[in-house]
């Protein structure tokens, strides 16, 4: 209303007014209902943001697993080895004798 009377000329009627109040009103709801609009778009896109990165990092941290599994697979078949080799040479001198 403050608003309102500032901007009244000297023959407008207090009706007038008071309807120029009410579309100021309604003015500052609408604008504030598309600024809580606007900061619910921009969350959403900063969650969807968030979220990518974090399964960008999750696909990376996978390949990253499967390289250890290969590599304890490895080093499994690895320890295995020496005992092979031994079992092979001790039948093979057992055949051959």
């Amino acid at each position: 209303m403050r608003i309102a009377k500032g901007t009244q000329k000297k023959s407008q009627t207090k009706e007038q007014t008071k309807l120029i109040a009410q579309g100021i009103e309604k003015g500052i709801s609408e604008y504030k209902k598309q600024q809580k609009a606007k900061s619910r778009e921009r969350d959403k896109q900063r969650k969807k943001t968030v979220a990518a990165k974090a399964n960008a990092q999750v696909t990376e941290s996978k390949p990253l697993d499967s390289q250890q599994k290969d590599v304890t697979m490895g080093n499994k078949l690895l320890s295995i080895l020496p005992w092979l080799l031994l079992l092979a040479s001790w039948g093979y001198f057992l055949l051959s004798n």
